[in-house]
């Protein structure tokens, strides 16, 4: 299983698992829940990784981004 912290710029992804359940919680607010479909639209070195869905765009902080698990989507 890949991390979010561990995707490169453009990849469509998948969200698999978000372990913690009080994030889990504050990303479905943002339309963002495990299963959705997302694509890495930056990543910051040393910084977040910023994920897109629709015309929304969400930065996670690497040390989250390292807790969730994702799947390259096709």
């Amino acid at each position: 299983m890949t991390t979010l912290d561990q995707v490169k710029r453009g990849q469509k992804i998948e969200i698999c698992r978000i372990p913690d359940e009080i994030i889990r919680a504050q990303a479905i607010r943002f339309g963002v829940a495990e299963g959705a479909i997302v694509i890495c639209s930056e990543k910051l070195p040393a910084g977040p990784v910023v994920i897109s869905k629709g015309h929304q765009e969400l930065a996670i902080g690497r040390g989250l981004a390292k807790k969730i698990d994702v799947r390259i989507a096709s």
